[in-house]
């Protein structure tokens, strides 16, 4: 199989840098991280993909059996990273893609040699000891509203994951990339994401790993990224002056500053 076409590889930077794997989150695709690719490309060889099912990417390639669970998608990280034969690259992982980098720097470890989480969250829903930021039901009920209207639902809720309704334009262009997401493969990508339990696989890292979080994320509350932080052992905590959940779009300097310091501290 055509890994490049199948995940719409980008490679771009600087050829004898170290590499980064820049990948995105439930909705969206490669392009969300355009504001981040010029700060790392001069140093950097930045590798950019689209998960299958999301942007670019081969949509022939989806399957619910593969796709249905984070497993398929670490699996298009592995096989992206071993296509490229990419040995101790950076991971940086937008909200579902950090526990994604997670499962991937597990199962191959030679390939990804650090982790950046940006925005992570392990488990969506409350638990006992455990605050995710949803109840049971407030899942159930965001699972089915996106089943039942997927574009009337990425309207209503790309601008309150977005945050930031000061600049309307931010959400808009959220909104415009989860509705450009086939309805049926988002549904299973969502359910996928919002019933995931990641929480025991964060005790497994054993990279440098730092994590990002945002000053208010009504997705990923700062509590969550408090327990990531106390999860990995050795890992980093940056909150960046941030309101919402894609700080790599509302916060670009903020993120790239954090993330260059990062790989700075790995040389």
């Amino acid at each position: 199989m055509d890994i490049a076409r199948r995940n719409n590889v980008t490679v771009t930077g600087n050829p004898q840098g170290p590499t980064v794997v820049l990948a995105h989150g439930f909705g969206c695709d490669q392009n969300m991280w355009r504001l981040t690719v010029p700060a790392l490309a001069r140093d950097h060889r930045v590798v950019l993909f689209d998960y299958v099912g999301s942007g670019g990417s081969d949509l022939t390639a989806f399957t619910e059996d593969r796709y249905g669970s984070l497993d398929g998608y670490a699996r298009d990280v592995v096989e992206v990273c071993e296509a490229l034969d990419l040995r101790d690259a950076v991971f940086v992982g937008h909200s579902v893609s950090a526990m994604i980098g997670v499962m991937a720097a597990e199962a191959a470890p030679e390939r990804i040699g650090a982790l950046v989480m940006v925005a992570p969250s392990p488990r969506y829903i409350d638990d006992e000891g455990y605050r995710g930021g949803f109840s049971a039901a407030d899942i159930d009920e965001l699972l089915e509203s996106l089943e039942a209207n997927y574009l009337g639902w990425s309207a209503a809720m790309a601008p309150v994951i977005m945050g930031n309704p000061e600049r309307p334009e931010l959400g808009e262009e959220l909104t415009n990339s989860f509705c450009a997401t086939d309805p049926d493969m988002a549904r299973i990508f969502a359910r996928a994401t919002f019933l995931s339990d990641s929480r025991d696989d964060l005790k497994k890292v054993a990279v440098p790993t730092l994590v990002l979080e945002c000053d208010q994320d009504v997705i990923a509350p700062r509590e969550v990224g408090g327990f990531v932080h106390r999860a990995i052992p050795g890992s980093h905590l940056v909150t960046l002056r941030a309101t919402g959940h894609c700080p790599h779009l509302s916060a670009p300097e903020a993120t790239n500053e954090a993330i260059l310091d990062f790989l700075a501290g790995l040389r």
